[in-house]
């Protein structure tokens, strides 16, 4: 992540710990146990943690004024460890050593333990995604279960499309979690977030299942498109995934999704972006004077980003959602 050593999720601190003990302890709470040695003697350990939960996925940055040496237990979940300022070396058991660095990220598999030999002053963006459901989400991508467990390449180069992509998912997350009121509280927002990360994840990032995903699957009729269509008419305000959406109408994610360009030339999700635009633009219309603001509308229909809900809103309908509240350009 290049440019990313400002501080990320700086309004979500957890602790501020002077001790070995004392980060060792916020560190086993927050993701999983682990043993914390400095690499020279010294009086204490300087480290801070700042930590939110999005959805299912813990995000945290920890930065160590000290150099300290790492182990920790054998994860259940699965863990992505980004360095956004100095380096580290880590290592997965029985992996060899690779060097961390803004460029170079760790990936790490559950049932395996890990090393992190760290220089002074280092910080990292620290990850941890539920087994269970990265395992689930990439089913629903599959279509077909998993018959073996997941298990990603131990490095990941983030200067990849597939990096970039996992990069800027976790920017989305932390230019969220600074914004008051707090984006994070919507569940619409909240899932798509968790949605754009697990799957820049899954299909950024080098595993063994990699090229199934790749492959190209078969076509599904107009029936699964019209219900698909019904669904998410009736209840546009959900948080809605394409596995979920495939799932209801009894399809496949790769055969829905080709079945929405070749009968309305879109996919679904921009089709219920779309129907949640008009829906909100409904809200604006109805909406009583300073009884709600723009920001509060686009919250509501799961926008991320004023700016971005503006500028999608006035290619739509050919003004800003400020004018149709005020109500002053509207025909």
């Amino acid at each position: 992540m290049t440019g990313s050593a400002v501080e990320m999720f700086a309004s979500h601190r957890v602790a501020a710990s002077t001790t070995v003990d004392e980060a060792a302890a916020v560190l086993g709470e927050v993701f999983l146990p682990v043993q914390i040695t400095p690499s020279e003697p010294a009086p204490g350990l300087r480290m801070h943690l700042n930590a939110l939960t999005a959805g299912r996925i813990t995000f945290g940055y920890m930065h160590f004024r000290e150099a300290v040496r790492m182990r920790t237990a054998e994860p259940v979940n699965y863990h992505l460890d980004i360095p956004v300022r100095s380096e580290t070396t880590m290592r997965t058991a029985p992996g060899r050593r690779f060097r961390g660095t803004e460029q170079t990220a760790g990936v790490f598999m559950p049932g395996r333990s890990v090393e992190l030999d760290c220089s002074d002053w280092f910080a990292q963006v620290a990850i941890m995604i539920p087994h269970r459901d990265l395992q689930t989400e990439l089913e629903l991508l599959l279509d077909a279960p998993a018959s073996t467990p997941l298990d990603f390449d131990a490095e990941f180069d983030l200067t990849t499309d597939g990096g970039r992509a996992v990069s800027q998912a976790v920017r989305l997350v932390d230019e969220a979690s600074r914004l008051t009121p707090g984006l994070l509280e919507h569940p619409l927002a909240v899932r798509s977030l968790e949605q754009v990360f697990l799957h820049s994840l899954l299909l950024g990032h080098p595993h063994n299942y990699s090229a199934a995903l790749e492959t190209p699957g078969g076509g599904s009729g107009s029936r699964s498109v019209s219900r698909a269509v019904e669904l998410l008419r009736h209840d546009p305000v959900r948080p809605w995934t394409v596995g979920e959406l495939a799932s209801a109408v009894s399809t496949s994610v790769r055969s829905l999704q080709e079945s929405f360009r070749r009968s309305l030339d879109t996919t679904p999700m921009a089709y219920l972006r779309r129907l949640r635009l008009e829906r909100a633009r409904e809200d604006l219309i109805t909406a009583c004077a300073g009884s709600v603001t723009v920001s509060e509308v686009a919250a509501r229909w799961g926008f991320l980003h004023v700016s971005r809900f503006a500028s999608a809103y006035a290619e739509r309908f050919g003004e800003l959602p400020s004018a149709t509240l005020r109500g002053t350009t509207r025909p």
